[in-house]
């Protein structure tokens, strides 16, 4: 399983390689641009992916050396891991060729396993040396972004079939971000205050905000306030946890490595 994250972690940044050079079609950009939504970020944003393949290739090569081979939390999450790369990775020739079913289905089960990482590492209550480096950055900041890249999706898929007014987004679009608010905020609270987790989420509102802010699209405006309004209310969440977390001596009561479901 270590040598299978390994391999699925170098295959995201060759897909996406592939992908932005046309091998499976239009790139993710062009694709995008054809359905716009209120959700949409700026294109800026997506420079992110380059820093997460990075440190996910860092991460994949680190937990299948050494020690950390017989470590039980990472062996608990490497399955996870492997899917969830594996899913990322599958999601971009699916973009390129439209077949938008299959990516709302892949890019949300890729968001899960990402997201399982994160949790079980934020809980750990014995991590490894420099697992918090190795293995809980890089996996909650693809976590992260993932979150807000599902709904962003989401959006496109509805757009792309008409399955709500496309004229009038704002009704719609508007309950895609509570939902994106409440998901964020719930899974930081069990993450205790993941700063890897929030920093790409704010990446990602920042850019919607951004984006939004010049759309012409009816109900931009009030789009991206929305962003930014959730984007400082997960970074005061974030703050309250981790100052709480400070004043209590940040305590665990998690399993260790020695075992545990």
């Amino acid at each position: 399983m270590r040598l299978l994250v390994l391999l699925t972690a170098l295959a995201m940044p060759i897909v996406a390689w592939l992908s932005n050079t046309g091998t499976f079609g239009p790139d993710n950009g062009t694709v995008s641009d054809r359905y716009p939504t209120l959700l949409v970020a700026a294109g800026y944003a997506f420079s992110i992916w380059g820093l997460i393949f990075l440190l996910d290739l860092a991460y994949a090569g680190w937990q299948a050396t050494g020690q950390r081979r017989a470590d039980a939390t990472l062996a608990r999450i490497a399955p996870w891991a492997a899917a969830g790369f594996a899913l990322t990775t599958l999601w971009m020739p699916l973009f390129s060729n439209q077949w938008f079913w299959a990516c709302l289905l892949v890019i949300f089960g890729a968001m899960a396993c990402l997201v399982r990482c994160a949790l079980l590492l934020s809980r750990d209550a014995t991590p490894a040396p420099g697992q918090r480096l190795w293995a809980w950055l890089p996996l909650s900041l693809h976590a992260g972004w993932l979150t807000l890249a599902a709904f962003l999706n989401l959006a496109q898929v509805i757009v792309a079939y008409a399955l709500l007014p496309v004229g009038d987004q704002l009704p719609w679009s508007l309950a895609l971000f509570a939902v994106a608010a409440a998901v964020l905020l719930v899974l930081n609270h069990r993450m205790r205050g993941n700063l890897a987790y929030v920093a790409a989420a704010l990446w990602a509102l920042a850019a919607v905000y951004v984006k939004q802010s010049g759309h012409d699209l009816a109900g931009a405006g009030t789009a991206a306030w929305v962003a930014l309004a959730i984007a400082a209310l997960l970074a005061v969440q974030t703050l309250v946890l981790r100052s709480g977390a400070r004043g209590r001596g940040t305590p665990h009561v998690h399993r260790s490595h020695a075992g545990g479901a």
